[in-house]
């Protein structure tokens, strides 16, 4: 039996804010946070670099990077109380996203008071999303092959609402008229996945550089220079993986 012809990217999702239209006056705003990875760059660089950081600060490599809890000194990261600590481990965690290679794909959407009240924000982000996801992998020549997408699953009724959108957003239903070769992977919010933490990292800065363009945001200064200028190493073919 041949396996399915997989493409040489990943990408993983993950959002900020709540997705309702109804203004939220302490972030009154939605993002949707894409980051595509080429798949050796993520078995070669990204998961070994994010090990490495964990073992370092942590002993170990269960641990799950929370933007929340690291911006709050909280659970596992109650040890950035201490400055030197907290100074050091954001030094290292920057140094790790500025050195791996991928590309954020986002869409930010305030809440203005000019949506309506049925309106789902995440759905409408989606949609620009796997839009600019589909050019991204179109200029990397990879769009005859299926691309999972991961998303952090959020409920029942939520997942299968977002499967719904996610296909026929898929099917055709899209700005270019075409079928994306897009599949949606619903992922346990207990999976220990690199991935997704990189992308739940993302998010917040993001909104905040939107709500608050002249508030220093080093995290989104990052996050800027991939999404303009990311560097996605990957040759066609098979999978480089001894």
């Amino acid at each position: 039996m041949n396996l399915p012809e997989f493409s040489d990217y990943i990408v993983y999702v993950d959002e900020s804010g709540h997705a309702a239209p109804e203004p939220d006056p302490s972030y009154p705003c939605f993002v949707l946070a894409f980051c595509l990875f080429g798949k050796n760059a993520y078995i070669r660089q990204v998961a070994p670099g994010m090990q490495r950081l964990k073992f370092a600060f942590f002993g170990h490599d269960m641990v799950v990077l929370h933007e929340r809890e690291i911006r709050k000194s909280s659970g596992d990261f109650s040890f950035l109380r201490n400055p030197r600590l907290r100074e050091e481990f954001h030094q290292q965690l920057n140094r790790l996203i500025e050195t791996c290679h991928f590309k954020v794909i986002s869409e930010c959407i305030l809440k203005d008071g000019g949506h309506q009240p049925h309106e789902n924000l995440y759905h409408m982000a989606l949609q620009s999303c796997l839009e600019e996801l589909y050019e991204s992998l179109a200029a990397l020549n990879s769009v005859q092959k299926t691309t999972h997408v991961v998303f952090e699953k959020r409920g029942k009724n939520e997942d299968q609402l977002l499967e719904l959108e996610f296909r026929r957003i898929s099917s055709g239903e899209n700005r270019h008229q075409k079928a994306y070769p897009f599949v949606p992977i619903m992922a346990s919010k207990k999976v220990n996945s690199t991935g997704l933490q990189f992308a739940d990292l993302f998010a917040r800065p993001i909104g905040l550089a939107k709500l608050r363009p002249n508030q220093a945001n080093r995290a989104y200064e990052i996050i800027r220079e991939k999404q303009l200028n990311p560097e996605i190493p990957l040759t066609q073919g098979e999978l480089d993986i001894p």
